[in-house]
């Protein structure tokens, strides 16, 4: 019997996303950044993650949403990318959620662009819709934005 795929949640405005929980590390509360210059805008900078330099990358920034107008600090989620880590600045997290395979759904064929890849997919749950984040993609800053 195949076990429920489970996700760390987080959300960036009213989207509720997941990303596999074999990918986090761990889940910290905001840290000081550095910022980079002449980096993207989509790196927040880089923090000291227990004496480990980290790139911060700015989601909102990434998937083209607009800057959070609340006064949070945003958090952490330390997802592991090839021989390293890298963290994802997100609004709020939400649980560690486990889900119905069958809930499963593609994207759709209408959404193209960047979307498409940087979206894994949908779980339909009761309340909302579970968007998964393809973090290969997400970790991949475009050089030119």
């Amino acid at each position: 019997m195949t076990s429920a795929p489970q996700f760390c949640t987080f959300f960036l405005d009213d989207l509720y996303f997941g990303v596999e929980v074999q990918r986090v590390q761990e889940v910290i509360r905001y840290q000081e950044m550095t910022r980079v210059p002449l980096a993207s805008r989509m790196i927040g900078g880089l923090i000291n993650l227990r004496g480990q330099i980290v790139t911060a990358i700015d989601l909102r920034q990434r998937l083209g949403i607009s800057d959070c107008r609340c006064p949070k600090q945003p958090m952490n989620v330390i997802v592991r990318e090839g021989e390293g880590v890298v963290s994802l600045l997100v609004d709020q997290i939400g649980d560690v959620i486990a889900v119905d395979p069958s809930a499963f759904e593609n994207p759709p064929e209408t959404l193209r662009g960047p979307a498409r890849n940087l979206v894994q997919g949908t779980y339909k749950l009761d309340e909302q819709l579970l968007l998964v984040l393809n973090t290969d993609e997400a970790v991949q800053v475009p050089s030119s934005d």
